[in-house]
């Protein structure tokens, strides 16, 4: 029995890090056919934005599709969502190409090698995030980070791409500030047919995408383009066109792995992978809502890191989750993470087929393509209730917003987590006072916040609720907290401390607890603890914190502590006191 026992324990650990075992027994031929259609559809999406990325990520324009095929294939399989689409994203490729572009010339083929190596270095991370189960990490890439990095890098995209769009010389400088200094300076010399294309195509996208957003809007706007430039003869009038793709599946490639390279990209690499982690895990998230599916943030960890190593051998480079396509195969009616399979191999024979037809397609005509994206990205209804709801959140906005325009764009994704945090350890080490007092009203005598319904006190006895963990962090704000209220009730001798909101609590929380019992008991005054949770309870006692503030001073419950504290208080006050909240009160004196 125990050996049956230990195979099927391992059986089902295999099951967690192989997500296809799971899903692969409700494939029939019902759900084959709904994913067979709804990766075509994918397939159709994912070309005008493949060629779009990698434009933005300084590659050539293939290399957008080759990261839409692997990539996408393996972290399907291995992923935990039944949606998540993987591939070129606009923030990734922006990132990209802010980091390796003034290391070597875009496009080039030591360029690409470095993008190659960086990718590989992001899925590395990613995997071992993932195998050490540190899933959660993703969670401190807050959302008003994102929010404020996807602006910032929506308005990096429009800007280098307003070159393209006017047919002027584009700046060789990378600041932000400079680059528009160098626009302004050439837009006098615009190309009026480079600009007629861009128009034609940037109004076409943008009709598309307003009655017609069920078809693939931004492709048929570029073929639009295209016709236009060729019944202009613009070719001979200064507008430059992509060239034809090669018509051919993703080659081998092999990343740079040498000390120096992986020296010179690893910061870039982990802010690349703590970027599309964030992506992928809330995109999934955002879709297992609707779809009611559970996301193993651990396991997509593990399944976006491998589709990275394995992506940077097959030409490549670093891909994420994408909302536009994983949104669209969900509306497709896809059943399984097949349809992302299907998808990538319709990508693969629709390369095969159309990259000739490529040769036609007009850099101007990418460029109002890419300008209608990076409208797409910036989320004005999210930004205006994080405006209107939370002012540190706001900050936490503006601040990654103008480090994503003002500074190298990994450090960016940084300055938004760090004061992200800072954040989050400001709020966890300010725990809340609340002071609670029983409601007349309530036929169970219910203690509520007295702030919100003003109640009578106990003369001689404060009842306090702690919400908020204990920890090092919060124990100067809890005593500085508690030695004011006391000093501004000195009548009130006993005091209770409703533990139910304690979460947490280490040494220094169970040191500060025990320092301030002893302070009010030499002060002539008696701390009570009551309600505590089973983890706090047990730190307290491991420590021996419980004999420092007095086991009869620790209650299970508020009533109990109340039945227990009553009969100890001033029997004098107690007989001229009016107040009487306590149902406890009507035994002692003057009752």
């Amino acid at each position: 029995m125990g050996c049956i026992s230990e195979i099927t324990k391992g059986i089902m650990q295999i099951k967690d890090y192989l997500p296809l075992l799971n899903w692969w027994p409700t494939v029939t031929r019902r759900t084959l056919r709904a994913d067979l259609m709804a990766g075509i559809t994918g397939a159709v999406i994912v070309l005008p934005q493949g060629v779009a990325f990698a434009v933005i990520a300084g590659l050539p324009p293939e290399y957008g599709l080759y990261s839409a095929i692997v990539p996408a294939i393996i972290a399907a399989l291995l992923g935990s969502s039944y949606h998540l689409i993987s591939g070129p994203t606009t923030a990734i490729s922006i990132v990209i190409f802010t980091t390796v572009s003034p290391l070597a010339e875009p496009a080039g083929t030591h360029y690409i090698q470095m993008v190659l190596t960086l990718t590989f270095l992001a899925g590395l991370f990613q995997f071992g995030l993932g195998m050490a189960r540190l899933g959660a990490l993703v969670n401190f890439v807050s959302h008003s980070v994102v929010i404020g990095f996807t602006t910032g890098a929506a308005l990096l995209i429009a800007t280098s791409q307003l070159s393209n769009f006017f047919g002027v010389t584009g700046s060789k400088r990378h600041a932000f500030i400079h680059v528009w200094e160098d626009l302004l300076s050439a837009l006098p010399h615009t190309n009026p047919y480079v600009a007629a294309v861009a128009v034609v195509t940037l109004i076409a996208a943008i009709l598309f995408r307003r009655f017609l957003p069920r078809l693939p809007g931004m492709l048929f706007a570029m073929v639009i383009g295209s016709v236009l430039a060729s019944f202009l003869d613009a070719k001979e009038h200064g507008v430059r066109l992509i060239g034809s793709l090669p018509a051919h599946l993703p080659p081998l490639s092999s990343p740079d792995l040498s000390t120096a390279s992986v020296r010179q990209l690893a910061p870039a690499a982990l802010a690349v992978a703590m970027l599309g982690l964030a992506e992928a895990v809330s995109i999934a998230r955002a879709v297992a809502t609707r779809s009611h599916q559970r996301i193993d943030s651990n396991q997509e960890f593990i399944g976006q890191g491998l589709s990275n190593i394995i992506g940077s051998f097959f030409s490549s480079y670093a891909a994420s989750g994408s909302f536009t396509r994983t949104g669209v195969n969900y509306e497709s009616g896809a059943k399984t993470p097949l349809a992302a399979v299907f998808a990538a191999l319709s990508l693969a024979a629709i390369l095969l087929l159309i990259a000739p037809l490529t040769a036609y397609l007009p850099i101007a005509s990418m460029a109002g393509v890419l300008l209608v994206v990076a409208y797409g990205l910036i989320d004005f209804p999210h930004i205006r209730t994080i405006i209107r709801t939370s002012t540190p959140e706001a900050a936490v906005l503006a601040v990654t917003f103008l480090a994503t325009l003002l500074v190298e764009l990994e450090f960016a994704i940084y300055v938004g987590v760090i004061l992200s945090l800072l954040l989050y350890l400001n709020r966890t080490s300010h725990p809340h006072f609340i002071t609670l007092a029983p409601d007349p009203d309530s036929e169970r005598r219910s203690f509520i916040n007295i702030t919100r319904k003003p109640v009578e006190e106990c003369p001689q006895l404060k009842v306090i609720r702690i919400d908020g963990s204990l920890f090092f962090g919060a124990v100067d704000h809890f005593a500085q907290e508690l030695r004011a209220m006391t000093r501004d009730s000195p009548e009130q001798a006993h005091i209770l401390l409703v533990g139910s909101g304690i979460n947490f609590i280490d040494v220094a929380g169970c040191e500060a607890l025990a320092n301030e019992a002893h302070r009010l008991h030499v002060s002539g005054r008696q701390l009570y603890l009551c309600t505590l949770k089973g983890e706090a309870l047990d730190t307290l006692r491991r420590g021996g914190y419980l004999q420092r503030i007095g086991d009869e001073n620790v209650f299970p419950s508020k009533r109990e502590a109340i039945d227990r504290i009553v009969p100890h208080l001033d029997p004098e006050r107690c007989r001229v006191c009016t107040a009487r909240i306590f149902r406890e009160c009507a035994a002692m004196p003057g009752a």
